[in-house]
């Protein structure tokens, strides 16, 4: 079971509370969020692309980095993980990502890949000046299937003439080309399912409720269709937080204080921007992200508790058919990459291959 880490590229990472530790994102942090996942053997790193906050008491994500100058940084301080690069596809065309990733790859041979994203949020768009309409709600995977097959055509063979709807390639080319790249999206709604079973080598798919695993197993049945349906190989990657402590008790009463105390201003920000997409589903990634009763942390699975629970749980997930990997956030990245390499990764059945290293090394 690959486990990989979501870098808290923008501040105070993926809790929207007053409560819950604070900070600023810098290359600094990253640095050592990364270096120590490298440590403690995880797979893969991926930064989000974040381009205007949610606002609030907590400034919430008015703070961000830029992905790819981020992960060139990153992968001229790693040596073996796998770093992913957020790209939003409304603002990098795909020859200059594509550019991008030649240099990154000339940095860190086989080691960068990409995340697409079709962008479901108006307000970070407007402001530039570069939101096509609400049509975009509409055709975003149409534009996305384009851009990966750019993308695709230059990486691999140097050239695109692709003519199509949104993106038309005259003689573009691109040397060196690196080959093959990953390219991961995280599609929910049927029609992500689909364009990420037929372009990307992984989805990413939110786990729900708290300390209950297993819970996504229908949604990656549905991803395994969707893939089997393809033709191709693509796997499901499962998105996690988790919060741990000695005891089940003190994890919960963190997770409690956590939501008690969330930036309300924010999460009306970010529910007013979910439902800017009248035509979006039940299990689209807005709608999933902003419904009331687990927003403070976008809804995302989380589990809570001790670290012999939190293993046990991580363990779970791992034998979900169709789940190839789990990525994972923390209420504490530092604490909590040491809290996972030390004392949680070594009670995985699922990781009993990965040795865990002496706090110096990390």
């Amino acid at each position: 079971m690959d486990i990989g880490v979501f870098i808290p590229i923008a501040n105070n990472g993926w809790l929207i509370s007053k409560s819950s530790p604070q900070y600023m994102p810098t290359f600094d942090l990253n640095k050592q969020v990364v270096q120590k996942a490298e440590a403690y053997g995880f797979d893969f790193a991926l930064s989000m692309i974040k381009l205007r906050g949610f606002g609030g008491e907590t400034e919430y994500w008015d703070h961000a980095l830029e992905s790819f100058t981020l992960m060139a940084g990153l992968a001229a301080v790693t040596e073996k993980i796998k770093l992913y690069a957020s790209t939003a596809i409304l603002t990098l065309p795909p020859a200059l990502v594509a550019r991008m990733v030649s240099t990154i790859d000339s940095i860190a041979p086989g080691r960068i890949g990409v995340n697409i994203v079709t962008g479901w949020a108006p307000g970070e768009y407007t402001q530039m000046g570069v939101w096509p309409g609400d049509e975009h709600f509409q055709n975003r995977y149409a534009r996305a299937r384009e851009y990966v097959q750019v993308l695709r055509e230059l990486t691999e063979t140097g050239r695109s003439d692709l003519e199509g709807e949104f993106y038309r390639m005259d003689d573009c080319v691109l040397s060196p080309k690196p080959g093959h790249i990953d390219i991961v999206a995280a599609g929910q709604s049927d029609t992500g399912m689909q364009f990420s079973a037929e372009h990307a080598d992984y989805d990413f798919l939110l786990g729900t409720g708290v300390n209950t695993p297993q819970a996504m197993r229908d949604t990656a049945e549905r991803y395994v269709k969707a893939v089997a349906a393809s033709g191709r190989d693509s796997g499901a990657l499962a998105l996690f937080m988790v919060i741990a402590d000695e005891t089940d008790e003190l994890a919960m009463a963190k997770w409690h204080d956590y939501h008690d105390n969330a930036d309300l201003a924010a999460l009306n920000y970010q529910a007013d921007e979910a439902g800017a997409d009248a035509t979006a589903g039940e299990g689209s990634t807005a709608k999933t992200i902003a419904l009331p009763e687990g927003a403070v942390n976008f809804n995302m699975g989380t589990l809570v508790g001790s670290y012999a629970s939190v293993a046990r749980m991580l363990d779970e997930v791992a034998q979900v058919p169709g789940v190839k990997g789990i990525m994972l956030t923390f209420d504490d990245f530092l604490g909590g990459m040491d809290d996972f390499g030390e004392r949680i990764q070594p009670l995985m059945r699922s990781r009993a291959q990965i040795p865990s290293p002496s706090p110096a090394t990390a």
